[in-house]
């Protein structure tokens, strides 16, 4: 068991330092993102190249029901094979042994990649990059609310009791004070990240009543997935230790603003690792227009993806700090693309649309394929927006069904991120969708129930 355990990533041979390993967790990203797979002893785990699972775990919906999905083949539940990627080894350091987490690629019996598990799908993106001379770079951004523990479907979520014993405040943003509120929570989330070897760039409170925002540093689109997806279970288990949840709904209060998964892109050339969005003298190239171009262009296909569920589309009202069109503008934060302000060697595209509800990988992935494909068509975007684009008329889906339409019909977009990935998510995300359309609403009860 040596010799696996030798070529660990740093901060997991750190954490293991004179331990003794007791468990491997392998997991996978599902298409909601929640990890599935299984724990093995570590002894075991030294002596296994790969586990199976069904390829069924890939038409769940996120209420666990199962969406028509299979293949030619029909409902056989085929076995995939998964391999462990060691670079992804981490501590789970809220277990109550020593345990690590790996994450795992899923490929098929002929050893071909899933076209349709989302990690696969960001790969195959960054290939296309690569393919062309090009690294992606990315940079995402996480908003969260910590809330009181809420164990009634039925009953509102309401924010999380702070340190002085009152709710969470509102409307507080960048507040020190309010940030000092969660400091227990916040402190767990720094001592779990440290043992895990992630670096957070900072953490500021949001708008919202409990809201927090975690920014990571720039890098390789895999690796910032793969850190978004290991986040979101670390701040979970953060918040349970101290009596609240964390939540990454798109919308969990009323009245509140929503949480958002910002993306930052740049993209620098693989030969001379200079950036494609500045020219030589520090202006604008045409490359940087491109991007834009395709995020205009190609976005609204792709927020299907970006905004996975009913509740997703809560979020884009104006006047609630989430865009509700894809104008742009260089440091605008009410257009849907914006420019943050930056030196030459740092430019690039901020998309402001991907809510915090998507899967990290899946969100990513079609980001960047908006951007390939103006990249590729070498297409020019609208004019700048100058003022407050809440002002302007919006140009996102309202509801689900609508953004399904537009994805159904995204040929090109399709093409990027792989036929087969697309046709699995529509019917999944339909039949999520036909569901919640059973389901009769409080507000439909009380205003029709005696007044229709």
């Amino acid at each position: 068991m040596s010799s696996w355990l030798d070529d660990l990533p740093e901060a997991a041979k750190l954490y293991l330092e004179g331990r003794r390993l007791d468990e491997v967790e392998c997991v996978i990203s599902d298409l909601p993102g929640i990890a599935r797979g299984k724990a093995v002893p570590a002894s075991k785990f030294a002596k296994q190249d790969y586990f199976h699972l069904p390829d069924s775990i890939f038409y769940q919906t996120i209420t666990g029901d199962w969406a028509e999905a299979a293949d030619e083949d029909g409902w056989i539940e085929k076995d995939m094979t998964l391999h462990p990627d060691m670079s992804t080894a981490t501590a789970a350091p809220w277990t109550g042994d020593w345990t690590l987490q790996v994450i795992h690629d899923a490929v098929d019996r002929n050893g071909d990649p899933i076209p349709f598990s989302p990690r696969n799908v960001l790969k195959r993106v960054v290939q296309l990059y690569h393919d062309q001379g090009w690294d992606p770079v990315v940079a995402p951004e996480m908003e969260f609310f910590l809330v009181a523990r809420n164990v009634d479907p039925a009953k509102k979520i309401e924010p999380m009791m702070g340190r002085s014993g009152r709710p969470a405040a509102a409307r507080q943003a960048y507040s020190m004070t309010a940030v000092d509120e969660f400091g227990p929570v916040i402190d767990d989330i720094y001592d779990f990240a440290e043992a895990q070897g992630f670096e957070i760039d900072g953490i500021t409170q949001e708008g919202g009543a409990g809201q927090l925002e975690i920014n990571l540093l720039h890098g390789d689109p895999v690796k910032l997935a793969d850190e978004v997806f290991y986040f979101k279970r670390l701040i979970r288990e953060a918040a349970l230790r101290h009596d609240c949840f964390a939540t990454f709904m798109a919308k969990p209060i009323e009245n509140e603003p929503g949480s958002a998964m910002h993306i930052h892109h740049s993209v620098l050339d693989r030969k001379t690792g200079k950036n494609i969005f500045s020219a030589e003298d520090e202006t604008e190239t045409d490359a940087f227009f491109h991007f834009i171009a395709g995020l205009q262009n190609h976005l609204p296909a792709g927020i299907a993806v970006m905004a996975p569920y009913v509740n997703s589309y809560r979020r884009y009202v104006k006047d609630h700090a989430a865009p509700i069109n894809l104008e742009w503008a260089r440091d605008n934060r009410t257009t849907g693309i914006r420019i943050p302000l930056s030196g030459a060697a740092a430019r690039r595209v901020e998309n402001r649309i991907a809510g915090m509800d998507c899967n990290p990988y899946l969100g990513i992935a079609v980001s960047l394929a908006c951007g390939y494909l103006g990249l590729m068509e070498k297409t020019h975007p609208e004019k700048q927006f100058k003022g407050d684009a809440y002002e302007g008329e919006g140009d996102i889906p309202q509801v689900m069904g609508s953004a399904l339409d537009l994805f159904d019909t995204a040929t090109a977009l399709h093409e990027v991120l792989g036929p087969d990935f697309a046709r699995v998510y529509s019917i999944v995300k339909r039949a999520e969708y036909e569901e919640f359309l059973q389901v009769i609403s409080p507000w439909e009860r009380e205003h029709l129930l005696m007044n229709v």
